[in-house]
């Protein structure tokens, strides 16, 4: 009974912790890209689970299907040869049929599977409805290179009012990777391409592209959990055309820089992987922002001038613990800084005691001009990544000002006792500062 309570405490404490996220993507609409080799991973059902979640806790969902490997499948079982051309499948009319059978068939699998009342999952019972239709308006590509394309064309334009509809009347939308000419031809789309444009022209919150990897890893083989726009079309620029992942990532890329805020890489063999890249901090695959004017970095010995002038104001309110120039230079590799436009408008220091495998978050300062834009809290999950990447599992930080801050970001009061020996020895008591920890064992 012990293991079980502490089971149920473990899942109280990650659903606590999930209630920011859960506020935030309320009423929020999500482009979600599901491949062919989705719907015939036997994880499937997970996911089908995973968004009749997010539909119930008011996410609004437009589902995107491809078929890659199920066209495949008929066109070999015809014997028929299907050349692949600068990323686009050539589509001659005697072709077109076998993929309109294959596309009609993932797509009834996917109904059918949000259909079934998801009978012992958390959500049975759950009436889902989802919506399908002609809402994708396509033109041919042409002749490309001196090759006929055929019945393959591209999204011309999303019908966003129909969409929007169906969404406000609380319908999943599902579009297929079919589109429809105004004098009634039907054009074999990339899925990827879709899935973009319908983020594009819903103006979505987000766009989730399912993929066989779990994300972007780091050439030391790390899973980077958030890249920007710039990096990813590099990596993309890299990536053989073979690479499963390229499109899925150039499709990223290509939403971010059309205006979308965020778009994420996750794994369909990954059980819970959407739940947990949007419900918890730590993520399951990779995030791509848009490209910014400001550049979260290490600090270097060229911006100690800069960080004094952004801690002296504080320091001489007694808000920060005063630091000459000699200490922060001999300091400078313990700080994370945010630069906007080569000025130095944040900052935040991370310093281990490996022993007890804690870190003191420390002199997390953020110029009064540019607070009230998360700059905090992109420093406060910097500075997490890079203590769970040195292996510690606890963060602690004394404060005279700010507890209400960290508070709602997680961390616990606690005493002198919860301090590193070696802190608890150099402890001000004068100065009576508040002691906050947070475990990073959790989300």
């Amino acid at each position: 009974m012990r293991e079980e309570a502490h089971n149920d405490l473990n899942y109280v404490d990650w659903f606590r912790h999930s209630s920011p996220y859960i506020n935030s993507h309320r009423n929020k609409t999500f482009v979600i890209f599901i491949p062919g080799e989705a719907v015939e991973s036997p994880l499937f059902p997970n996911i089908i689970s995973d968004l009749a979640l997010m539909d119930s806790l008011g996410v609004r969902l437009v589902l995107v299907q491809g078929a890659r490997p199920q066209i495949e499948r008929i066109l070999q079982n015809r014997h028929l040869d299907s050349d692949i051309h600068c990323g686009f499948r050539v589509t001659p009319h005697d072709h077109l049929l076998d993929i309109i059978q294959a596309s009609a068939g993932v797509r009834v699998q996917i109904e059918a599977q949000l259909s079934m009342g998801l009978a012992n999952t958390p959500m049975a019972g759950a009436r889902l409805k989802v919506c399908s239709g002609n809402y994708v308006i396509a033109r041919p590509l042409g002749i490309v290179d001196g090759i006929d394309f055929g019945h393959s064309g591209e999204v011309r334009r999303i019908d966003r009012d129909a969409i929007f509809r169906l969404l406000k009347d609380n319908n999943m939308v599902l579009l297929p990777h079919l589109g429809f000419s105004p004098t009634g031809e039907v054009f074999n789309l990339k899925g990827e391409d879709v899935a973009t444009q319908a983020a594009i022209q819903l103006r979505a919150d987000k766009l989730i592209m399912f993929n066989e990897e779990e994300g972007i890893l780091s050439s030391e083989g790390q899973l980077l959990s958030e890249i920007l726009a710039r990096d990813a079309q590099y990596i993309v620029e890299k990536m053989d055309d073979q690479n499963a992942t390229k499109s899925a990532l150039k499709a990223c890329v290509d939403a971010v820089r059309g205006g979308i805020p965020r778009a994420h890489l996750i794994s369909y063999n990954e059980n819970g992987g959407l739940i947990r890249e949007l419900f918890t901090r730590e993520g399951a695959g990779t995030m791509i922002d848009e490209d910014s004017y400001e550049q979260l970095r290490s600090a270097n010995i060229d911006d100690v001038g800069g960080m004094m002038a952004l801690l002296a104001p504080l320091e001489d309110k007694g808000v920060l613990v005063r630091r000459s120039r000699e200490l922060l230079e001999n300091e400078i590799e313990r700080f994370l800084i945010i630069e906007r436009d080569g000025a130095i408008v944040a900052c935040a220091a991370l310093y281990p005691f490996e022993t007890e495998r804690t870190a003191e978050l420390a002199c997390l300062a953020v110029n009064p001009a540019y607070r009230g834009e998360n700059r905090g809290e992109r420093l406060l999950k910097g500075i997490e990544k890079e203590a769970r990447r040195q292996g510690l599992t606890r963060l602690f930080l004394l404060t005279t000002r700010t507890a209400h801050w960290f508070i709602e970001r997680g961390f616990v009061e606690g005493d002198v006792n919860a301090l590193p020996s070696q802190k608890k020895t150099l402890y001000n008591y004068q100065r009576n500062s508040k002691i906050f920890v947070r475990d990073l064992t959790k989300s």
